[in-house]
């Protein structure tokens, strides 16, 4: 697989890091550096006013001060950097993974390797995301191009003592620029190769002399990156556009309401799939005359016999209520969020028509509230407590069918295991079955299929509080908790309608002669879509009930005004997750109880229905510096996650089980050096040593790239780089009173790993970015940028194909974009 070398890498990275520092070596002297771990904005003019401010203990605290692993990325930078979306947010927060994966709807967040809930909607997020104070519980609501961007918090470790819902492994914290009672807005238009067009506009201002008012708009379109080359057709374009309105309503100095509604819709053709490793089915689908592109994993094409839908609405409306009474602030929010999403895929990846659809029709909808006051005594003492209600309604109703070739796929499957009459004819599966009963053309047929529909409902209620001791006026002491009770109701009501899958080859097999009965059991891996036991049932009540106590202890310790210091021992929570998908299963205890009953259905194995809850702990130290020209933050920690929900995917489902547990040992440093006033230059560097310290429950990639049970205790988890590395640098230079010139890089490196459990596949993560924009005194800003401009190319994620045993797919990364944008602020 391609990949640059690391002397290019660091040679390309020297260089442009020396020419931006000998660039501003003339200047004048350096002044106070802009807080680590935020990549700072590069604005001369506010360099003294540059004290990042962060509510990442839901209260207002410098950077600093906060004695927390938190990173900051500010709304200066993501411009500067041309960050369009979460995607992109990983090359400035090296701690931080994002990935898409096989539709527009589903993205999955990781933070010091502890990650899961994209694809499966039964899951939640172990990185709890929040915009605005709101959660959102579903990676299909948590993509958008958020206009007015003030800062972006990523919170590293369990939060589950100040956050109510699901933060067991860390917290993403976006805050938008709240409506002004000053006039102004801005415009902005971007053109980048793909035809790629990105437009924004906003506008805030007064309405009365206590309501202000913002409005902002955008749209974001682009041409795909990978080619069909069936149809010609291209994949994994853009096409998406929102729309964001906001009052404040600010009825005194003492009591203000924040209200917010927003719509987007995406409608795109994602995502392209590339064949990593070409299996022994291949000629069986070239001779139906599909086309499949062999053993490319870098490739930029696909091969499909129909595009991909991914139509995706997401919308909802928040407000939220502060009141400053005496020495106490009190806070309410109150939000429904909705999602409405189809999707539909050719999963087997070729232009065969093997699978005719992959669908799958969600509706969620999500109901939040939280109320918490504050103290603000000058004293001893202060205190935060909270309540938090979380309801949440989920309908998901996947389809997979069979297309019009896969009878004669089967077929030829058959006849290429070398099964053969006297007199030399094949015999294929129809000729095969016929003596038990099965009728020509019963099997196999186009439209056969599972239709699956689930119905999940969420109710969770949580106390949180906070209290800090003032013991000296140096060291603080605090104490947290969180008591959670959480409640979900699902129940499924599926069908499968493929006759083939519901045979038992194995009780057949023993009715053919010896020489034919190893091809019966060829043929298995063909039976994905077995009959189907709904639940709840005799045996499972398709309840889960969990209660939790989490909580936190931590000593913070002023060494001198520029030094801090901070340990801390805390818990998370997050409650049990639903498997929702084909791959669904009783446990091995309630299998034999169902079927000494006489429950059981043809080929029905054991798995899991659900994922018990995780329960976190993490031991950490960190120490904070804030000094004239530099800044860092630094953090080392022991991390475990007791009952990691791992979510597997199998190419057609989901094999959803808990890891006993997983730790991880690591070291967080982020720094930020201005040799001069002009310049910032950060670095970040995040090293990680996981373990699945137990984990007898596992799965893996087998060597013909099937998933079988495997005990992975002892392993080191796949996807989870040893190092990651982020560098960046900004530089402003005045060419007048008013024109500068604004010159920005980033770098993002990851050392290289394993791409899936079981698997020697490994990719290694590189990025390197950059913007030079001219800023002119009446409002207008020209730039041009570009991202991956090395064109590095790597693998994200792979999977077994989709009914062809011996096959590995995968998706790679984007490639180089680049473009210009005008900007124009008022």
């Amino acid at each position: 697989m391609r990949h640059h070398s690391t002397r290019f890498r660091a040679i390309l990275l020297a260089s442009i890091t020396s020419g931006l520092a000998s660039a501003a070596a003339a200047q004048t002297t350096p002044a106070q550096a802009p807080a680590a771990g935020a990549v700072a904005q590069a604005d001369a003019d506010e360099f003294d006013d540059n004290v990042i401010i962060v509510t990442a203990s839901k209260r207002a605290q410098t950077l600093q001060d906060v004695p927390i692993s938190v990173a900051v990325t500010t709304g200066a930078t993501i411009e500067q950097a041309q960050v369009r979306d979460l995607l992109d947010l990983q090359t400035l927060v090296p701690s931080l993974r994002v990935a898409q994966l096989q539709s527009s709807a589903n993205t999955n967040f990781i933070i010091r390797g502890f990650g899961n809930g994209a694809n499966n909607p039964g899951i939640e997020p172990s990185v709890g995301v929040f915009i605005d104070g709101v959660y959102r519980s579903r990676s299909a609501a948590q993509i958008g191009d958020l206009p007015n961007l003030e800062r972006v918090e990523v919170l590293r470790g369990p939060q589950s003592t100040l956050f109510g819902k699901n933060a067991s492994a860390g917290i993403v914290s976006i805050i938008t620029r709240a409506p002004q009672f000053e006039f102004g807005g801005s415009g902005e238009f971007s053109y980048g190769n793909y035809n790629a067009i990105i437009g924004k506009a906003d506008i805030t201002g007064p309405i009365t002399e206590n309501i202000a008012f913002s409005l902002a708009g955008n749209i974001n379109r682009r041409d795909g990156y990978a080619t069909d080359l069936a149809s010609g057709v291209e994949f994994n374009n853009r096409d998406r556009w929102g729309v964001r309105g906001q009052l404040l309503i600010r009825a005194s100095d003492d009591f203000k309401i924040r209200i917010i509604g927003d719509y987007d819709k995406i409608d795109e053709n994602c995502c392209a799939v590339v064949n990593v490793v070409a299996g022994p089915t291949v000629g069986a689908i070239r001779a139906l005359g599909g086309r499949i592109d062999a053993n490319n994993p870098l490739a930029l094409t696909s091969t499909t016999n129909f595009n991909s839908i991914n139509e995706i609405k997401n919308y909802g409306v928040s407000a939220q209520a502060d009141w400053s009474v005496s020495d106490y602030d009190v806070t309410f929010i109150g939000a429904y969020r909705g999602v409405r999403s189809y999707t539909d895929q050719d999963s087997d990846f070729t232009s065969a028509d093997l699978i005719g659809r992959n669908s799958a029709d969600t509706r969620i909808d999500t109901y939040t509230a939280e109320a918490r006051i504050a103290s603000n005594y000058d004293g001893f003492f202060n205190f935060l407590l909270g309540a938090y209600y979380f309801h949440e309604n989920i309908e998901f109703s996947p389809t997979l069918t069979y297309g019009r070739d896969f009878r004669n796929y089967a077929n030829l499957l058959s006849n290429a295991n070398g099964a053969v009459l006297p007199g030399g004819n094949y015999i294929g599966l129809e000729t095969l079955l016929r003596p038990f009963g099965v009728a020509a053309g019963s099997f196999g047929a186009a439209g056969q299929g599972m239709f699956e529909n689930y119905d999940y409902k969420n109710r969770a209620i949580s106390a949180f509080g906070q209290a800090d001791f003032s013991i000296t006026d140096s060291l603080t002491a605090t104490v947290g908790f969180n008591y959670t009770r959480d409640r979900k109701d699902v129940a499924s009501n599926t069908v499968s309608t493929d006759v083939f899958s519901s045979l038992d080859l194995t009780a057949l097999g023993t009715r053919l002669p010896a020489a034919l009965a190893p091809l019966l059991n060829g043929l298995k891996p063909l039976q994905f879509l077995p009959p189907y036991l709904n639940f709840p049932n005799q045996f499972e009540d398709g309840k889960t009930r969990d209660n939790d106590l989490s909580y936190t202890l931590r000593l913070a310790y002023r060494l001198d005004d520029n030094l801090n210091a901070y340990a801390t021992y805390a818990t998370g929570f997050k409650a049990s997750s639903w498997n929702l998908s084909r791959d669904s299963r009783p446990t091995p205890g309630d299998l034999a109880l169902i079927r000494q009953a006489g429950l059981g259905l043809a080929n029905l194995t054991s798995g899991t229905r659900f994922a018990g809850p995780e329960n976190a702990e993490v031991y950490e130290v960190g120490l904070k510096g804030q000094y004239t020209g530099f800044g860092f933050n630094l953090a080392v920690f022991q991390q475990a996650l007791k009952g990691f929900q791992g979510n597997i995917f199998t190419g057609t489902g989901f094999v959803l089980s808990n890891a006993e547990k997983q730790s991880t040992f690591g070291v967080e440093l982020d720094t930020s050096f201005t040799p001069v006033r002009e310049l910032n230059l950060t670095a970040s560097l995040t090293y990680l040593n996981p373990k699945f310290d137990s984990f007898t429950g596992g799965s893996a990639l087998t060597p013909t790239f099937g998933t079988a049970p495997t005990d992975l205790t002892g392993q080191r988890p796949a996807g989870i780089p040893e190092f990651s590395l982020s560098v960046g640098g900004t530089y402003t230079r005045n060419l007048s009173d008013t024109t500068k010139l604004i010159l920005h890089t980033d770098y993002q490196l990851e050392s290289r790993v394993a791409i899936a459990q079981g698997s020697d596949i490994s990719r290694e993560v590189e990025s390197l970015n950059a913007a030079i924009t001219l800023a002119l005194g009446n409002g207008f800003e020209v730039t041009a940028w570009g991202r991956n401009l090395t064109d590095a190319a790597y693998l994200t994620t792979i999977f077994p194909g989709v009914a062809q045993a011996g096959t590995l797919s995968g998706y790679r990364n984007q490639p180089r974009t680049y473009g210009g944008s005008v900007r124009y602020r008022f």
